[in-house]
Protein backbone atom coordinates (compact mmCIF):
# COMPACT_ATOMS: atom_id res chain seq x y z
CA UNK A 1 0.00 0.00 0.00
CA UNK A 2 1.21 3.49 -0.73
CA UNK A 3 1.22 6.51 1.56
CA UNK A 4 -1.67 8.84 0.93
CA UNK A 5 -2.34 12.33 2.16
CA UNK A 6 -5.98 12.83 1.05
CA UNK A 7 -8.43 13.15 3.91
CA UNK A 8 -12.21 13.20 4.13
CA UNK A 9 -12.30 15.69 6.99
CA UNK A 10 -9.44 17.06 9.10
CA UNK A 11 -9.55 16.19 12.77
CA UNK A 12 -10.05 18.87 15.33
CA UNK A 13 -6.73 20.48 16.10
CA UNK A 14 -7.90 22.10 19.32
CA UNK A 15 -6.86 25.60 20.27
CA UNK A 16 -4.31 27.58 18.35
CA UNK A 17 -1.38 28.45 20.59
CA UNK A 18 1.78 30.45 20.28
CA UNK A 19 4.91 28.45 19.55
CA UNK A 20 6.74 29.79 22.59
CA UNK A 21 4.12 28.30 24.91
CA UNK A 22 5.47 24.79 24.49
CA UNK A 23 8.92 25.10 23.03
CA UNK A 24 10.37 22.84 25.73
CA UNK A 25 11.06 19.74 23.65
CA UNK A 26 9.32 16.52 24.43
CA UNK A 27 12.55 14.60 24.03
CA UNK A 28 14.00 16.13 27.21
CA UNK A 29 12.06 13.70 29.32
CA UNK A 30 11.55 10.96 26.76
CA UNK A 31 15.29 10.34 26.51
CA UNK A 32 15.55 9.72 30.23
CA UNK A 33 15.45 6.09 31.35
CA UNK A 34 13.14 6.73 34.26
CA UNK A 35 11.59 4.43 36.77
CA UNK A 36 8.23 5.25 35.20
CA UNK A 37 8.95 2.51 32.67
CA UNK A 38 7.44 0.10 35.15
CA UNK A 39 4.02 1.62 34.44
CA UNK A 40 4.23 0.50 30.83
CA UNK A 41 4.75 -3.18 31.52
CA UNK A 42 2.59 -5.68 29.73
CA UNK A 43 -0.43 -7.13 31.50
CA UNK A 44 -0.14 -10.69 32.77
CA UNK A 45 -0.04 -13.19 29.97
CA UNK A 46 -2.76 -15.76 29.57
CA UNK A 47 -5.93 -16.52 27.64
CA UNK A 48 -8.01 -13.97 29.55
CA UNK A 49 -5.52 -11.15 29.81
CA UNK A 50 -6.29 -7.63 28.66
CA UNK A 51 -3.94 -5.85 26.32
CA UNK A 52 -4.98 -2.41 27.64
CA UNK A 53 -2.00 -0.80 29.38
CA UNK A 54 -3.61 2.60 29.94
CA UNK A 55 -6.75 4.36 28.77
CA UNK A 56 -6.94 8.08 29.47
CA UNK A 57 -9.38 10.85 28.59
CA UNK A 58 -7.91 14.29 28.00
CA UNK A 59 -10.12 17.38 28.01
CA UNK A 60 -8.66 20.87 27.48
CA UNK A 61 -5.19 19.35 27.69
CA UNK A 62 -5.71 17.73 31.10
CA UNK A 63 -6.13 14.10 31.99
CA UNK A 64 -9.48 13.40 33.54
CA UNK A 65 -9.46 11.43 36.81
CA UNK A 66 -10.76 7.91 37.10
CA UNK A 67 -10.36 4.59 35.35
CA UNK A 68 -12.00 4.75 31.95
CA UNK A 69 -13.39 2.04 29.75
CA UNK A 70 -12.29 2.68 26.20
CA UNK A 71 -15.88 2.90 24.91
CA UNK A 72 -16.99 5.30 27.65
CA UNK A 73 -13.86 7.39 27.20
CA UNK A 74 -14.49 7.76 23.46
CA UNK A 75 -18.11 8.81 24.08
CA UNK A 76 -16.99 11.40 26.63
CA UNK A 77 -14.29 12.70 24.26
CA UNK A 78 -16.84 13.23 21.51
CA UNK A 79 -19.10 15.11 23.91
CA UNK A 80 -16.29 17.42 25.04
CA UNK A 81 -15.22 20.39 22.93
CA UNK A 82 -11.49 19.74 23.18
CA UNK A 83 -11.26 16.12 24.24
CA UNK A 84 -9.61 12.97 22.99
CA UNK A 85 -8.70 9.48 24.18
CA UNK A 86 -5.27 7.88 24.27
CA UNK A 87 -5.70 4.13 24.47
CA UNK A 88 -2.45 2.23 24.95
CA UNK A 89 -2.30 -1.46 24.03
CA UNK A 90 0.46 -4.05 24.31
CA UNK A 91 0.40 -7.01 21.94
CA UNK A 92 -3.39 -7.34 21.71
CA UNK A 93 -5.11 -10.50 20.53
CA UNK A 94 -7.16 -10.48 17.36
CA UNK A 95 -10.44 -10.80 19.29
CA UNK A 96 -9.71 -7.87 21.59
CA UNK A 97 -8.39 -5.73 18.75
CA UNK A 98 -11.50 -6.49 16.71
CA UNK A 99 -13.74 -5.34 19.57
CA UNK A 100 -11.77 -2.10 19.93
CA UNK A 101 -11.87 -1.59 16.15
CA UNK A 102 -15.66 -1.88 16.17
CA UNK A 103 -15.88 0.84 18.83
CA UNK A 104 -13.35 3.22 17.27
CA UNK A 105 -14.20 2.55 13.63
CA UNK A 106 -10.81 1.10 12.63
CA UNK A 107 -10.40 -0.57 9.25
CA UNK A 108 -10.03 -4.35 9.25
CA UNK A 109 -6.86 -4.26 7.14
CA UNK A 110 -5.16 -1.95 9.60
CA UNK A 111 -6.36 -4.09 12.49
CA UNK A 112 -4.81 -7.16 10.89
CA UNK A 113 -1.51 -5.31 10.45
CA UNK A 114 -1.59 -4.16 14.07
CA UNK A 115 -2.03 -7.70 15.38
CA UNK A 116 0.59 -9.36 13.17
CA UNK A 117 3.22 -6.64 13.72
CA UNK A 118 5.30 -7.49 10.65
CA UNK A 119 5.01 -4.20 8.80
CA UNK A 120 7.42 -1.71 7.35
CA UNK A 121 7.17 1.89 8.59
CA UNK A 122 4.33 3.50 6.65
CA UNK A 123 1.45 5.98 6.79
CA UNK A 124 -1.98 5.08 5.44
CA UNK A 125 -5.41 6.65 5.50
CA UNK A 126 -8.63 4.79 6.23
CA UNK A 127 -11.52 7.27 6.05
CA UNK A 128 -10.80 9.77 8.86
CA UNK A 129 -8.30 7.53 10.64
CA UNK A 130 -4.58 7.70 9.88
CA UNK A 131 -2.55 4.54 10.44
CA UNK A 132 1.12 5.16 11.25
CA UNK A 133 3.54 2.25 11.65
CA UNK A 134 6.88 2.76 13.43
CA UNK A 135 9.70 0.27 13.90
CA UNK A 136 11.31 0.66 17.31
CA UNK A 137 14.91 -0.15 18.18
CA UNK A 138 16.96 -0.52 21.34
CA UNK A 139 20.65 -1.18 21.91
CA UNK A 140 21.42 -4.44 23.72
CA UNK A 141 24.27 -4.28 26.20
CA UNK A 142 26.98 -6.92 25.74
CA UNK A 143 30.39 -7.46 27.27
CA UNK A 144 31.99 -8.22 23.91
CA UNK A 145 30.90 -8.78 20.35
CA UNK A 146 30.70 -12.46 19.47
CA UNK A 147 29.37 -14.49 16.56
CA UNK A 148 25.94 -14.67 18.25
CA UNK A 149 25.69 -11.32 20.03
CA UNK A 150 22.36 -9.50 19.80
CA UNK A 151 23.27 -5.86 19.30
CA UNK A 152 19.95 -4.30 18.28
CA UNK A 153 16.50 -5.31 19.54
CA UNK A 154 13.59 -4.18 17.40
CA UNK A 155 9.83 -3.96 17.89
CA UNK A 156 6.89 -2.06 16.50
CA UNK A 157 4.48 0.69 17.50
CA UNK A 158 1.30 1.23 15.48
CA UNK A 159 -0.75 4.40 15.87
CA UNK A 160 -4.40 4.84 14.91
CA UNK A 161 -4.98 8.58 14.84
CA UNK A 162 -8.56 9.79 14.61
CA UNK A 163 -10.39 13.08 15.26
CA UNK A 164 -11.00 12.26 18.93
CA UNK A 165 -8.64 9.42 19.74
CA UNK A 166 -5.23 7.85 19.39
CA UNK A 167 -4.81 4.11 19.80
CA UNK A 168 -1.19 2.99 20.25
CA UNK A 169 -0.35 -0.69 19.77
CA UNK A 170 3.07 -1.70 21.03
CA UNK A 171 4.89 -4.93 20.20
CA UNK A 172 8.09 -5.78 22.03
CA UNK A 173 9.90 -3.79 24.71
CA UNK A 174 12.26 -1.81 22.52
CA UNK A 175 10.34 1.42 23.19
CA UNK A 176 8.14 1.90 26.23
CA UNK A 177 5.63 4.72 26.04
CA UNK A 178 5.05 5.52 29.72
CA UNK A 179 7.77 8.23 29.79
CA UNK A 180 6.10 9.89 26.79
CA UNK A 181 2.70 9.85 28.47
CA UNK A 182 4.11 11.15 31.76
CA UNK A 183 5.87 14.00 29.99
CA UNK A 184 2.86 14.97 27.88
CA UNK A 185 0.60 15.12 30.92
CA UNK A 186 2.77 17.95 32.24
CA UNK A 187 2.33 19.96 29.02
CA UNK A 188 -1.28 21.07 28.84
CA UNK A 189 -0.91 23.37 25.87
CA UNK A 190 0.82 20.66 23.87
CA UNK A 191 -2.00 18.22 24.58
CA UNK A 192 -4.46 20.86 23.38
CA UNK A 193 -3.20 20.12 19.89
CA UNK A 194 -5.06 16.83 20.07
CA UNK A 195 -4.10 13.29 19.05
CA UNK A 196 -1.46 14.44 16.58
CA UNK A 197 0.56 15.94 19.43
CA UNK A 198 0.69 12.46 20.98
CA UNK A 199 1.70 11.00 17.62
CA UNK A 200 4.52 13.53 17.41
CA UNK A 201 5.73 12.75 20.94
CA UNK A 202 5.80 9.00 20.28
CA UNK A 203 7.58 9.43 16.94
CA UNK A 204 10.09 11.75 18.60
CA UNK A 205 10.77 9.15 21.27
CA UNK A 206 11.28 6.42 18.67
CA UNK A 207 13.71 8.55 16.64
CA UNK A 208 15.61 9.57 19.78
CA UNK A 209 16.17 5.89 20.48
CA UNK A 210 17.49 5.56 16.92
CA UNK A 211 20.09 8.20 17.71
CA UNK A 212 21.12 6.39 20.89
CA UNK A 213 21.46 3.08 19.04
CA UNK A 214 23.47 4.73 16.25
CA UNK A 215 25.91 6.27 18.74
CA UNK A 216 26.41 2.95 20.53
CA UNK A 217 26.87 1.10 17.23
CA UNK A 218 29.67 3.53 16.39
CA UNK A 219 31.55 2.39 19.50
CA UNK A 220 31.14 -1.26 18.48
CA UNK A 221 32.39 -0.50 14.99
CA UNK A 222 35.45 1.29 16.37
CA UNK A 223 36.24 -1.73 18.53
CA UNK A 224 35.71 -4.12 15.63
CA UNK A 225 37.91 -2.03 13.34
CA UNK A 226 40.70 -1.92 15.92
CA UNK A 227 40.57 -5.69 16.34
CA UNK A 228 40.73 -6.31 12.60
CA UNK A 229 43.87 -4.21 12.17
CA UNK A 230 45.49 -5.47 15.38
CA UNK A 231 47.85 -8.21 14.25
CA UNK A 232 47.72 -9.81 17.71
CA UNK A 233 43.94 -10.26 17.60
CA UNK A 234 42.05 -12.94 15.77
CA UNK A 235 39.54 -10.62 14.07
CA UNK A 236 37.25 -13.45 13.05
CA UNK A 237 35.08 -12.79 10.03
CA UNK A 238 32.02 -14.30 11.76
CA UNK A 239 31.85 -11.33 14.12
CA UNK A 240 31.88 -8.92 11.20
CA UNK A 241 29.00 -10.78 9.57
CA UNK A 242 27.07 -10.76 12.85
CA UNK A 243 27.53 -7.00 13.12
CA UNK A 244 26.44 -6.69 9.50
CA UNK A 245 23.22 -8.58 10.23
CA UNK A 246 22.44 -6.43 13.24
CA UNK A 247 23.07 -3.27 11.23
CA UNK A 248 20.76 -4.48 8.45
CA UNK A 249 18.01 -5.05 11.02
CA UNK A 250 18.48 -1.54 12.36
CA UNK A 251 18.55 -0.10 8.84
CA UNK A 252 15.20 -1.73 8.04
CA UNK A 253 13.70 0.14 10.97
CA UNK A 254 15.22 3.54 10.22
CA UNK A 255 15.31 4.06 6.46
CA UNK A 256 11.65 3.40 5.48
CA UNK A 257 10.40 5.94 8.05
CA UNK A 258 11.61 8.82 5.88
CA UNK A 259 8.64 8.66 3.54
CA UNK A 260 5.90 8.76 6.22
CA UNK A 261 7.59 11.72 7.92
CA UNK A 262 7.82 13.52 4.59
CA UNK A 263 4.08 13.04 4.19
CA UNK A 264 3.37 14.29 7.72
CA UNK A 265 5.44 17.45 7.23
CA UNK A 266 4.03 18.24 3.80
CA UNK A 267 2.22 21.57 3.43
CA UNK A 268 -0.55 19.67 1.63
CA UNK A 269 -1.33 17.70 4.78
CA UNK A 270 -4.10 19.66 6.48
CA UNK A 271 -4.98 17.10 9.13
CA UNK A 272 -1.82 17.63 11.14
CA UNK A 273 -1.93 21.02 12.93
CA UNK A 274 0.56 23.54 11.62
CA UNK A 275 2.47 23.76 14.90
CA UNK A 276 2.72 19.98 15.14
CA UNK A 277 3.99 19.79 11.55
CA UNK A 278 6.77 22.14 12.56
CA UNK A 279 7.87 19.77 15.29
CA UNK A 280 7.53 16.77 12.99
CA UNK A 281 10.11 18.52 10.78
CA UNK A 282 12.50 18.54 13.73
CA UNK A 283 11.98 14.78 14.10
CA UNK A 284 12.59 14.41 10.37
CA UNK A 285 15.93 16.21 10.71
CA UNK A 286 17.02 13.82 13.45
CA UNK A 287 15.92 10.87 11.35
CA UNK A 288 17.93 12.13 8.37
CA UNK A 289 20.99 12.31 10.58
CA UNK A 290 20.44 8.73 11.73
CA UNK A 291 19.97 7.51 8.16
CA UNK A 292 23.27 9.13 7.17
CA UNK A 293 25.00 7.46 10.11
CA UNK A 294 23.57 4.05 9.25
CA UNK A 295 24.65 4.36 5.61
CA UNK A 296 28.15 5.36 6.66
CA UNK A 297 28.29 2.43 9.09
CA UNK A 298 27.26 0.10 6.30
CA UNK A 299 30.05 1.39 4.07
CA UNK A 300 32.53 1.13 6.95
CA UNK A 301 31.54 -2.46 7.68
CA UNK A 302 31.98 -3.36 4.03
CA UNK A 303 35.44 -1.81 4.14
CA UNK A 304 36.30 -3.68 7.35
CA UNK A 305 35.11 -6.92 5.80
CA UNK A 306 37.14 -6.37 2.64
CA UNK A 307 40.19 -5.46 4.71
CA UNK A 308 39.84 -8.63 6.76
CA UNK A 309 39.45 -10.76 3.64
CA UNK A 310 42.55 -9.11 2.19
CA UNK A 311 44.41 -9.88 5.42
CA UNK A 312 43.39 -13.52 5.19
CA UNK A 313 44.66 -13.65 1.60
CA UNK A 314 47.94 -12.01 2.59
CA UNK A 315 48.37 -14.42 5.51
CA UNK A 316 47.77 -17.36 3.19
CA UNK A 317 50.35 -16.02 0.74
CA UNK A 318 52.86 -15.59 3.56
CA UNK A 319 52.27 -19.16 4.66
CA UNK A 320 52.77 -20.40 1.11
CA UNK A 321 56.04 -18.45 0.81
CA UNK A 322 57.32 -19.99 4.04
CA UNK A 323 56.40 -23.45 2.86
CA UNK A 324 58.10 -22.79 -0.51
CA UNK A 325 61.24 -21.48 1.21
CA UNK A 326 61.59 -24.51 3.46
CA UNK A 327 60.87 -26.78 0.50
CA UNK A 328 63.72 -25.11 -1.44
CA UNK A 329 66.11 -25.68 1.48
CA UNK A 330 65.05 -29.31 1.76
CA UNK A 331 65.47 -29.74 -2.00
CA UNK A 332 69.22 -29.15 -1.66
CA UNK A 333 69.60 -32.14 0.64
CA UNK A 334 67.25 -34.23 -1.47
CA UNK A 335 69.10 -33.45 -4.71
CA UNK A 336 72.58 -34.20 -3.41
CA UNK A 337 71.45 -37.31 -1.55
CA UNK A 338 69.66 -38.46 -4.71
CA UNK A 339 72.79 -38.12 -6.78
CA UNK A 340 74.93 -40.16 -4.39
CA UNK A 341 72.20 -42.73 -4.07
CA UNK A 342 72.42 -43.82 -7.74
CA UNK A 343 75.06 -46.53 -6.91
CA UNK A 344 77.47 -45.92 -9.80
CA UNK A 345 80.94 -47.44 -9.42
CA UNK A 346 82.79 -44.34 -10.62
CA UNK A 347 81.60 -41.23 -8.80
CA UNK A 348 83.58 -38.21 -7.48
CA UNK A 349 84.77 -38.36 -3.90
CA UNK A 350 83.65 -41.98 -3.41
CA UNK A 351 87.13 -43.06 -2.36
CA UNK A 352 88.02 -39.87 -0.48
CA UNK A 353 88.63 -40.25 3.24
CA UNK A 354 86.76 -37.09 4.06
CA UNK A 355 84.23 -37.25 1.24
CA UNK A 356 81.24 -37.89 3.50
CA UNK A 357 81.77 -34.95 5.90
CA UNK A 358 82.66 -32.67 2.96
CA UNK A 359 79.34 -33.39 1.23
CA UNK A 360 77.42 -32.86 4.48
CA UNK A 361 79.24 -29.58 5.05
CA UNK A 362 78.44 -28.51 1.49
CA UNK A 363 74.74 -29.27 1.93
CA UNK A 364 74.67 -27.42 5.24
CA UNK A 365 76.45 -24.40 3.77
CA UNK A 366 74.04 -24.18 0.84
CA UNK A 367 71.07 -24.53 3.22
CA UNK A 368 72.37 -21.74 5.47
CA UNK A 369 72.93 -19.49 2.48
CA UNK A 370 69.39 -20.07 1.24
CA UNK A 371 67.96 -19.48 4.73
CA UNK A 372 69.75 -16.13 5.04
CA UNK A 373 68.59 -15.10 1.56
CA UNK A 374 64.96 -16.00 2.30
CA UNK A 375 65.09 -14.16 5.64
CA UNK A 376 66.52 -11.06 3.99
CA UNK A 377 63.68 -11.06 1.46
CA UNK A 378 60.95 -11.63 4.06
CA UNK A 379 60.05 -15.15 3.10
CA UNK A 380 60.96 -16.60 6.51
Amino acid sequence: MTDRVERVAPPSAGRVLKPRAWVAPVRAMARRRSADDSRDTAPPSGPGRSAVVDCALYVDGRRQPGDWDYAEALHAAREAEHGFVWLGLHEPSLDEMTAIAATYGLHELAVEDAVKAQQRPKLELFNEVSFLVLRTARYCEHAELTETSEVVETGQVMLFIGPNFLVSVRHGDACRLSPVRADLETKQELLLQGPWAVAYAITDRVVDLYLEVADRLEDDLDTLEAEVFDRQASGRIQRIYQMKRELVEFKRAVTPLQRPLTTLTSQMNRDVPKEVRRYFRDVQDHLSRTVEQVNSYDDLLNSILQARLAQVTVDQNNDMRKIAAWAAIAAVWTAIAGIYGMNFDVMPELRMTYGYPVVLALMLAISLALYRWFRRNGWL
